[in-house]
């Protein structure tokens, strides 16, 4: 979306979009979720501001605490702008017992991220640049790929620190050209 889809305020075009979006999804099951599924889609920092979600709730008559309680729930929903890149790191046991933790400080220090005393088991740091977001998820259900990682939604298993230090190392390099 080249209007910056509900950043700060949301232009009428946007609204209209809005709009048209929850009408495609009106009376489906789940309408809800796709509805703020396609929504952060479109917003090019992959996030639901809270003024989309009151547009929301106001269009569909789902009450606010609802909209924002479903926004909350699922994972999948982010409420603060991400990275352009994203790594989410699996704290579940499999993985936490084959060095997740370690996983996850040592991108936090390449990427120069401060611990702000959030729960390592639900974390989300995003560089200030937006560049990179790094999240802790509960499980990817592969257990048996411990430990896994996901690097913009591409899920890798049995990943060792200094792959993924290259990794996320390229991903900065083909930012910076």
């Amino acid at each position: 979306m080249t209007t910056g889809l509900l950043t700060a305020q949301t232009h009428d075009q946007d609204r209209d979009l809005i709009d048209r979006i929850i009408g495609d999804q009106a009376g489906r099951p789940g309408a809800l979720l796709g509805i703020l599924e396609k929504l952060q889609e479109l917003n090019r920092h992959t996030y639901l501001p809270m003024e989309m979600l009151e547009h929301v709730a106001a269009r569909t008559g789902i009450p606010q605490s609802r909209v924002y309680s479903v926004a909350t729930f699922y994972a999948l929903f982010n409420l603060d702008p991400q990275g352009t890149h994203t790594v989410a790191i699996c704290r579940g046991t499999a993985c936490h017992t084959r060095g997740s933790r370690a996983l996850l400080e040592r991108v936090k220090l390449q990427l120069g991220l401060q611990d702000t005393g959030e729960r390592a088991d639900k974390l989300t740091l995003t560089t200030p640049d937006q560049r990179f977001t790094i999240r802790t998820v509960a499980c990817f259900g592969q257990c048996a790929l411990a430990p896994v990682v996901e690097v913009d939604h591409a899920i890798r298993g049995h990943v060792k620190e200094q792959a993924l230090i290259r990794e996320v190392e390229m991903l900065r390099k083909d930012g910076a050209r």
